[in-house]
């Protein structure tokens, strides 16, 4: 296990944060303009990387095809904020997508009959699955300091 994986299993406010964000991961990508694309995908953790997937003719695969270096983010959308940011690097494993997606549908609590679900499931043989492995990661939480400042 590398020092980032030790850092989150050994913080547990990180690793829980981690656990019970049902929010997308924001992944950045250079692309060939040296413009940054960022996406959000679902993802699970698994104790050792992070797993998203998305559709074979997505832009952002044909980025990570070219430079598997990305950045990454999961935050709280309200507040009080948390997160989650760092870097890393990049599998692509086109076989494992298919297998993935029931899971990721299941950890975001999209029923398995609804609409959404039958449409991505219908084309599941088309996802690659993303391994992302921290090279760095940081996280930070705001409920304290935010405490006081928001109107309810």
């Amino acid at each position: 296990m590398n020092d980032v994986i030790n850092r989150i299993h050994s913080d547990s406010r990180l690793a829980n944060f981690i656990e019970a964000s049902r929010t997308p991961l924001r992944i950045a990508c250079n692309t060939d303009s040296h413009f940054p694309l960022i996406v959000p995908l679902w993802f699970l953790f698994d104790g050792e990387a992070f797993w998203c997937v998305t559709h074979k003719d997505a832009k952002l695969l044909k980025h990570l095809y070219k430079d598997q270096r990305v950045g990454f983010e999961i935050a709280n959308n309200e507040p009080p904020y948390a997160g989650a940011r760092g870097h890393g690097t990049v599998e692509l494993i086109a076989e494992k997508g298919a297998e993935l997606l029931p899971r990721l549908l299941n950890r975001y609590f999209i029923r398995e009959e609804s609409r959404l679900a039958t449409w991505l499931l219908s084309r599941a043989e088309d996802e690659v699955a993303i391994r992302l492995d921290p090279l760095y990661i940081n996280g930070w939480d705001y409920q304290q300091r935010m405490q006081d400042a928001r109107e309810f």
